[in-house]
């Protein structure tokens, strides 16, 4: 009797997300509970310094990574509208009206969020955060600190880093004043070097799809950067990133790419489409097309620490993170990026909720091709309001930039 033969799957999957999955459920479930371990909490925004935090023992939880968990669970439209109701304009960004919704109602993939300490809010990822931090603050009662890092439309100056590092300094005495305890110099060093080594460890992550094939597509990376989000400067991400990266580097070394075909590679520009990763995924698998990196998970990438000096290297990483430098750093971060992996292409994503990420997209594409000689596409949606979404439109615009990409 014959038997069977199964086609063989398109995508490899990585071992190590089982691991993944125990680390983030271990997180979330002190992040629901914190009284349970004896924790404060602080919400924090993406781009905010989160090693003064883990110092003082604070666990941060970070709205924008749960708005994520959100899109990709599709809870994020009926959150969306509960804020709406409220009066919150669908203009707004959808990470911060799911939040807003998401407290207003008790619902979301993790229920009823426990009330925070106290908010961290820092406007190097866009202006839209002052706001909604603002309006959480005074919905729960609780302190807000607001630290400033103004726009870098060429070089960073020391002007900037010294204004940028007074309010670090102002940032420990909020956190002294809110946690009733001394700033530990010498705990602060130990979280900073683990930051530093969990960042280091996610940058030669990325890098290793600079081989060909590629181990690890942007796909996963947008799910394996969880923890260097938030849980930068614990050992616990350091752990992690260390059991992933000796399973990427044997792909590498076995020749094994994270896709059976590559045949076209791509870079990714802005934020993801987190309710349809999957379906993307798989469109660009049958043309042989695979996103080999991205500007948004590099962004984690921050500049090293130095450890003589960790204030004013955080006031400098934290200031020139990739949304708070202007066009010409841009356009040189994305011809770097298809230099380095060997792109064939591009693809922009113009996010309907990310004013800060989308403007000037339609310049850099311009610019980069310019530079590079590789073609661009922009397609239009929303990272979890899928409301703002045409996916059969999207797919044909996919479809036939990557057959152009192929006969170039």
């Amino acid at each position: 009797m014959a038997t069977k033969k199964t086609a063989p799957k398109s995508y490899r999957e990585i071992e190590s997300v089982k691991a993944y999955r125990r680390l983030m459920q271990g997180y979330y479930l002190m992040a629901t509970h914190p009284k349970w371990f004896g924790k404060k909490t602080a919400w924090i925004t993406s781009g905010g310094p989160v090693e003064p935090l883990y110092a003082m023992g604070v666990l941060p939880f970070y709205p924008e990574n749960y708005g994520a968990m959100c899109g990709a669970g599709r809870e994020a439209v009926s959150l969306c509208e509960t804020a709406e109701a409220q009066g919150y304009s669908r203009d707004l960004c959808s990470y911060a009206r799911l939040d807003i919704g998401s407290s207003i109602s008790g619902k979301g993939p993790l229920g009823v969020l426990p009330k925070p300490n106290f908010l961290v809010c820092g406007n190097n990822i866009c202006g839209t955060v002052i706001k909604w931090y603002e309006i959480q603050a005074r919905k729960f009662q609780v302190p807000l600190f607001f630290l400033d890092t103004p726009f870098i439309h060429k070089e960073l100056t020391d002007h900037t880093i010294q204004y940028v590092r007074r309010q670090m300094e102002e940032y420990v005495a909020f956190l002294e004043k809110a946690c009733r305890r001394p700033f530990s110099e010498k705990r602060f060093l130990k979280v900073s070097a683990r930051s530093v080594e969990a960042v280091s460890l996610w940058k030669e992550i990325l890098e290793l799809s600079r081989s060909r094939p590629a181990p690890f597509a942007a796909f996963d990376a947008f799910i394996h950067m969880a923890p260097i989000v938030t849980l930068r400067g614990t050992g616990w991400a350091v752990r992690y990133y260390k059991k992933l990266k000796k399973e990427l580097e044997n792909r590498v070394k076995n020749g094994q790419g994270a896709f059976a075909r590559e045949e076209i590679r791509l870079i990714w520009d802005n934020i993801p489409i987190w309710y349809d990763i999957r379906n993307l995924s798989q469109l660009l698998a049958r043309h042989g097309a695979v996103l080999v990196a991205d500007t948004y998970t590099s962004a984690w990438t921050l500049k090293p620490l130095d450890l003589a000096n960790p204030l004013e290297s955080l006031s400098r990483s934290y200031a020139s993170v990739l949304l708070n430098l202007g066009l010409e750093h841009k356009v040189a971060n994305m011809s770097e990026l298809i230099k380095q992996y060997q792109a064939d292409g591009f693809i922009m994503h113009s996010n309907r909720s990310c004013k800060t990420y989308s403007l000037g997209q339609y310049d850099l594409k311009k610019k980069v091709t310019e530079l590079t000689g590789k073609p661009g596409l922009i397609i239009e949606a929303d990272h979890t309001d899928s409301r703002s979404y045409a996916p059969s439109q999207v797919e044909k615009q996919i479809e036939t930039f990557v057959e152009m990409a192929r006969t170039r």
